[in-house]
């Protein structure tokens, strides 16, 4: 069996609807051996979703405090979701998350995953009307996510589908988009990180299948990449949600394990066939 875990976790501290408390007593009762907070790191040009500075300490503060009280129950650990173009350290946390939420072009940043409404008005005014010039930059930073911040999880590889369910914006199958994509996977498979498959968005209602997408999963297996679980959990319903799924999918494709995280490093767990995975 695998064990429950989820180590994309989202608070109050910053665009999350729980309490970290909250979220720990929804893990307890979900039977999860392990939870792993990652707030999203501080980002100057854009304070409406993260950890504030003051925050951060604070943050850092209660998950140590949440340790204590929940010691022998359940595994807790302290880590950050690090935009690519976050300024601040890591090195406070235990584990980070390389996540790239914005793109930059003629020098301004541009939210990826902000609304639909704005992806479009910066397609047009950006690039020209030309989203696979969109989706070239914003591969092209994916690419370089671990190199910039030395994260131990990559994730959300294809964000940037957060809004193009039935094709609003790309073709998935587009030549283009798949070889700029292609491109940051070969990139980052040398790493030797795991890609996080991320059910957030299906719980949101927004996609039909997780981050990466099931075509991009066979890429990465065919290249020996590896791969973790996430939620992506905003609030306490989400926690785990869909794991045995996806869990089979991988298994599908090919995938013949699903790593966890420990402070020793990672570890794999086996995928088999069973009446349940977890």
């Amino acid at each position: 069996m695998i064990p429950k875990m989820n180590f994309h976790t989202h608070t109050t501290f910053c665009d999350g609807k729980n309490t970290a408390e909250e979220m720990v007593l929804a893990a307890l009762e979900k039977g999860f051996a392990a939870l792993g907070f990652s707030g999203h790191s501080y980002t100057y040009f854009d304070e409406s979703y993260c950890m504030s500075k003051d925050g951060v300490k604070a943050y850092q503060k209660e998950i140590e405090r949440l340790k204590e009280v929940y010691a022998g129950k359940i595994a807790l650990y302290c880590g950050v979701e690090q935009d690519f173009y976050s300024e601040e350290p890591v090195s406070g946390f235990e584990y980070a998350i390389g996540s790239v939420h914005y793109i930059k072009k003629n020098g301004k940043l541009l939210a990826v995953d902000e609304a639909a409404e704005i992806m479009e008005k910066d397609i047009q005014e950006q690039f020209g009307g030309d989203p696979y010039a969109y989706a070239k930059v914003y591969f092209e930073t994916v690419a370089e996510v671990l190199k910039k911040n030395k994260a131990d999880i990559i994730g959300h590889f294809d964000l940037l589908t957060k809004f193009n369910e039935k094709n609003l914006f790309f073709d998935t199958k587009d030549r283009r988009y798949c070889a700029y994509a292609i491109s940051a996977i070969e990139a980052l498979i040398a790493y030797d990180r795991p890609f996080e498959i991320n059910t957030g968005a299906i719980y949101r209602g927004l996609r039909s299948e997780a981050y990466p997408s099931v075509e991009f999963l066979k890429e990465i297996n065919k290249r020996g990449g590896k791969i973790i679980l996430s939620s992506d959990s905003h609030d306490c319903i989400s926690l785990g949600y869909r794991f045995e799924k996806v869990a089979r999918v991988a298994l599908e494709i090919g995938f013949s394990s699903t790593l966890i995280w420990t402070p020793q490093g990672f570890e794999e767990v086996e995928l088999k066939e069973r009446n349940s995975l977890f």
